[in-house]
């Protein structure tokens, strides 16, 4: 993977972006208000951590419709921090995520439509930009999340490495986005997600989820033997700052929020069904 020039890490869409990219019409710097469920769930402060359930859980998502707390942060005594945010998405289908995230990371202008205020720059490790797929993929994403700047890398994989049943999730026409997350340039990965999205009347809802630090550190799978040893013990001592989960939640509202009520027009313009790569 070839690193962008620094010139190419900017936030927005500049005035040569605004004037020629195909995505301009939907760039928009307009962010709706956060929903009263986040801004409940950000005043109240972390909750209990045995109430949020962790990454060897994630199954329950398949046969558990609600959990104690759908949108809410935890601390828990290993250093790890749990974050669960429901969007609600009128019009929107799992279909359409399922192809947003094998599109969107090809272009910094296509991911920036996600979160004008925050994102910079996404590519994909393998270079290639002609894919429509994800899973088994690693997107490299420079991003604000809070007043922090990070590179992170996105490895996706498959929904069946977290336990969700892949058959059940196509009978039931749902989609589980499924990644492992990192700081790029470094030997270990931090966290796990999952965007699991299902049909509702009138659109989809997605459950998302995030278990990050602590016991959910590991080294990457080609760190090396340094690179593990380092990871073995970054999974013993690092600790997350204690502000990161709050600012996660509130961006993961934002951005998702944000794109599901711009994601039907997107689709339509640049989806499989459109003359438009």
């Amino acid at each position: 993977m070839s690193k962008p020039d620094r010139s190419e890490l900017y936030l927005g869409y500049s005035p040569q972006d605004l004037a020629h990219s195909p995505y301009a019409p939907f760039f928009n710097t307009q962010m709706a208000p956060l929903p009263d469920h986040v801004k409940e769930a950000v005043c109240a402060g972390p909750v209990a951590y045995e109430l949020m359930p962790g990454v060897g859980d994630a199954h329950r998502l398949q046969s558990e419709p609600q959990w104690p707390y759908e949108t809410a942060y935890s601390h828990a005594p290993d250093g790890s921090s749990q974050v669960f945010v429901l969007t609600h998405m009128p019009k929107v289908t799992p279909g359409m995520w399922d192809w947003w995230f094998g599109w969107h990371g090809s272009e910094a202008q296509r991911y920036k439509l996600w979160h004008p205020r925050a994102h910079i720059h996404a590519m994909w490790s393998d270079g290639r930009a002609d894919l429509n797929t994800y899973v088994g993929r690693t997107s490299n994403v420079w991003e604000y999340v809070g007043a922090g700047r990070l590179h992170l890398t996105i490895r996706f994989v498959p929904p069946s490495e977290l336990g969700l049943d892949e058959r059940l999730l196509s009978q039931r026409g749902e989609v589980a986005i499924c990644a492992r997350g990192g700081m790029a340039g470094t030997p270990v990965e931090t966290g796990w997600l999952i965007h699991h999205v299902q049909p509702a009347p009138g659109g989809s809802i997605m459950r998302s989820r995030f278990w990050l630090g602590g016991s959910n550190i590991a080294p990457r799978k080609d760190a090396g033997l340094a690179g593990r040893i380092v990871g073995g013990l970054a999974s013993r001592f690092a600790t997350l700052p204690k502000d990161q989960a709050p600012d996660l939640l509130v961006h993961c509202a934002q951005e998702m929020n944000h794109l599901a009520a711009l994601l039907p027009d997107i689709y339509a313009a640049f989806g499989p069904s459109s003359s438009q790569t």
